[in-house]
């Protein structure tokens, strides 16, 4: 159900640039509720049906229109999903960290016919992210053992040994490797072959989150422990850009149809006000380090990850709101 539209600039934090860089009018907003309160939904993409898919703590598959008409389909066995894409068989690929299992749909999936397979992955960890790789093949995170892994369209799991015990997201870069966060103070790099290399992030406690392939040949990501959107070259320069405040937790992270980064900021911190006025929002970035910030009509959202849907609009989970955000570009 459709439950609010708004349309709010809430602060421009540098000084405008050129016209490329800037939006004058504000994005809108429409949130969707999904059936059940705490659902709590988590990754989402966008599928080759032209709809959003996305996951569901609540151990659920979720699918919503443009229009906003959503479906959910429950996993055998429940437990916790997280991350999704669209494998490179046009098929939706999540992983199943409660249960330890990678999961395939087909985009004609029904909640009577789910057409659900499962791969069990190797040893006592579940997986994380997943994304799929220059090989054709689907490349994943594990939560502990120090493991990255690879599984084919035929289920073929390979594990490569990491330096780190912990890893979280993971992408395609624009240099034809896979590039993976750490839990703590680093961004990883591994080839198809299983070289990894490791670059360390100032300060030591970082924590980088969201992970995404910027539009000018370089990786952006998220720091939610110091409030800063990173940007990094493939040969391993960092360049650090601050939030407004240091406590707002940006979370996901993708390129948008602007040529912008967008994120989300998944805090709420009331400050002389009924609502979350420190979070709550979802960002925009240019590639130059321009930052705007966009209120999310609904208080205490949880915004989580983003990415660019099939009409030109910005999709977002709400985690603690149990909602989908669209929001359009004006």
């Amino acid at each position: 159900m459709r439950i609010a539209i708004a349309s709010l600039l809430l602060a421009m934090t540098l000084p405008l640039g050129t016209a490329a860089e800037t939006i004058s009018t504000a994005p809108t907003f429409t949130e969707f509720n999904l059936p059940a309160p705490n659902s709590r939904p988590s990754a989402i993409t966008t599928g080759p049906d032209g709809a959003l898919w996305f996951t569901e703590a609540a151990g659920k598959i979720g699918r919503i229109t443009t229009q906003g008409i959503i479906t959910e389909f429950q996993i055998k066995g429940g437990g916790i999903l997280h991350s999704i894409i669209t494998g490179p068989d046009g098929a939706l690929w999540f992983t199943e960290f409660t249960s330890k299992k990678i999961g395939r749909i087909p985009p004609t999936a029904t909640p009577e016919n789910l057409q659900l397979i499962e791969f069990t992955v190797p040893g006592s960890v579940g997986p994380l992210g997943i994304t799929t790789g220059p090989d054709g093949a689907m490349w994943f995170t594990k939560a502990g053992g120090g493991k990255i892994g690879r599984i084919t369209t035929a289920g073929v799991v390979t594990e490569f040994t990491i330096p780190a015990a912990k890893s979280g997201e993971i992408t395609t870069g624009p240099d034809g490797v896979l590039w993976f966060t750490y839990a703590r103070g680093k961004i990883g790099r591994i080839t198809t072959a299983g070289a990894v290399t490791e670059f360390a992030i100032p300060p030591e406690n970082s924590s980088p989150s969201g992970l995404t392939t910027g539009p000018d040949g370089a990786l952006w990501f998220t720091e939610p422990v110091n409030g800063t959107i990173e940007r990094i070259t493939t040969d391993g320069r960092i360049t650090e850009f601050a939030l407004p405040n240091p406590y707002a937790e940006p979370w996901g992270i993708s390129t948008g149809p602007d040529g912008a980064l967008w994120f989300t900021e998944a805090s709420c911190i009331r400050e002389k006000g009924s609502r979350c006025t420190v979070g709550n929002k979802v960002g925009r970035i240019t590639t130059t380090g321009l930052i705007a910030e966009f209120a999310i009509p609904s208080d205490r959202s949880g915004a989580h990850s983003i990415t660019n849907g099939p009409d030109g609009a910005l999709w977002f989970t709400e985690y603690y709101g149990s909602r989908i955000g669209r929001l359009a570009l004006p």
